[in-house]
């Protein structure tokens, strides 16, 4: 309890408030610097787990390469795991790395390099440059994501973008909350038609291609 009574003591001292200020401006100051003029881009969201030999990273390596030739520009938490399948495959490779205390490092193949203080800042910068979002199977970050896109599609806060799941076995649960959302009048039936889930990626990719706004260079 003491540890917890010191952080709320901490997040009401105005000194580090402001100090917490300039480095939320930091943040975004880099990014819209360093991407002002990336092309259309899509989000690839997933585990950090996964390792190279695993089913969902080969997925999103293939998923990245598509989408690339059709001109889009992929961005990626850019850390390990499907982070780094993304990068992989894609010929304009972003990669907004998020300071942790056990240090996500960046992958190998994000050629531009971002990094954030707070994930909120993050998660802006993703949804400024994102013309459409591939959700790969992931954890706690993933649903994160997931629910901050598809809350500010479902409120109008944002344009809607095309959002896609990849691995209908694995998202099934969570399809089955959503419905069941639905049955307790938490959310609208036509909330469902926010995003497609689906095993084939050439669905995915033209899925996003058509309903997203389309980069003039295609290098198909």
């Amino acid at each position: 309890m003491k540890d917890f009574q010191k952080e709320f003591l901490d997040n009401r001292n105005i000194e580090k408030d402001m100090w917490r200020i300039f480095k939320i401006i930091g943040d975004f100051t880099d990014a819209f610097d360093e991407l002002n003029d990336l092309p259309p881009a899509i989000s690839i969201f997933g585990s950090a787990r996964v390792k190279e030999d695993n089913k969902y990273y080969k997925k999103a390596v293939e998923i990245s390469e598509k989408l690339s030739k059709k001109g889009y520009a992929i961005i990626t938490g850019g850390g390990p795991g499907i982070m780094e399948a993304g990068n992989r495959g894609a010929n304009i490779s972003v990669g907004l790395n998020i300071k942790l205390p056990h240090e996500q490092h960046p992958n190998p193949y994000s050629k531009i390099k971002l990094e954030f203080d707070y994930f909120f800042t993050r998660k802006v910068t993703f949804l400024k440059y994102s013309v459409g979002t591939v959700m790969m199977p992931g954890g706690f970050g993933t649903l994160d994501e997931l629910s901050e896109v598809l809350t500010l599609v479902q409120t109008k806060r944002m344009s809607k973008i095309p959002v896609a799941f990849y691995g209908k076995v694995y998202y099934e649960p969570l399809m089955k909350f959503y419905k069941n959302m639905i049955k307790e009048n938490m959310i609208a039936k036509s909330d469902l038609d926010l995003f497609l889930v689906s095993d084939d990626v050439d669905e995915i990719v033209e899925y996003l291609y058509n309903n997203s706004i389309q980069p003039t260079k295609n290098i198909e």
